[in-house]
């Protein structure tokens, strides 16, 4: 199964079936939205749920993080009142280490309260 989440939007999924032995052609299923599959799946739906919240989470606090910088920060889980933020490189979690008091702040006026704002420098690709 591949599964596609991004920036809030949902995308087609294609679920791709191989049990046949070599040689046999595989067995493709009708894609259905990551809505639809959620649907019939609680541990997805529960992802969904997550990734939802911290997506919020980052809008929210879009406007307070400079702009040179938004393109080097990703929502990361939110689970337990602890949000994580994905950082491109240290310097970006130096800077934006200074600004998580306005960020719970802000978070707390907009109804969205976090217990922890955790940052972590991620390898994937930010592109």
């Amino acid at each position: 199964m591949v599964i596609i989440i991004g920036d809030g939007i949902c995308t087609n999924v294609l679920l791709v079936i191989n049990t046949n032995p070599v040689g046999q052609m595989n067995r493709y299923l009708p894609s259905v939205t990551l809505l639809q599959a959620s649907q019939g799946n609680p541990s997805l739906a529960k992802l969904i749920d997550i990734q939802r919240e911290s997506s919020a989470r980052l809008q929210a606090i879009s406007p307070l993080i400079p702009e040179s910088l938004r393109p080097a920060i990703k929502a990361g889980p939110f689970v337990d009142q602890v949000w994580c933020l994905l950082l491109t490189n240290s310097a970006t979690v130096a800077k934006i280490r200074q600004l998580l008091p306005a960020f719970e702040a802000h978070l707390r006026v907009k109804g969205l309260e976090v217990k922890t704002i955790r940052l972590k420098v991620s390898r994937a690709n930010f592109g």
